[in-house]
């Protein structure tokens, strides 16, 4: 008997655990059901069992969002240049005084 290997999505993973977890079917009924070993089956109910707490924990994201101090030092460098050309513009009068 040659052994296989088969990678199985999460999803599917959670449909067998919870199936196991009803418990309206047998280990051996679910295993020739869903084509994977009855060990397997006890090991990701036993890893659901484990981690369920988790789907719970609404955490916040550890992204902390943008840097204020950086945003606002670059308000302040482009309303500096805006008055340098404002006032370069006026001088050339490129630009009329009052807009």
């Amino acid at each position: 008997m040659t052994k296989r290997t088969r990678k199985h999505s999460a999803a599917f993973k959670a449909k067998v655990a919870l199936a196991a977890i009803t418990g309206d079917k047998t280990l051996a009924e679910l295993a020739q059901q869903f084509e994977v070993h009855p060990n397997q089956i006890t090991t990701w109910k036993r890893q659901l069992s484990e981690d369920a707490s988790s789907v719970f924990n609404k955490s916040v994201p550890k992204d902390p969002g943008p840097d204020i101090k950086t945003l606002h030092a670059k308000i302040g460098q482009l309303t500096l240049e805006n008055d340098f050309l404002e006032s370069a513009l006026n001088k050339a009068g490129l630009l009329s005084a009052k807009r």
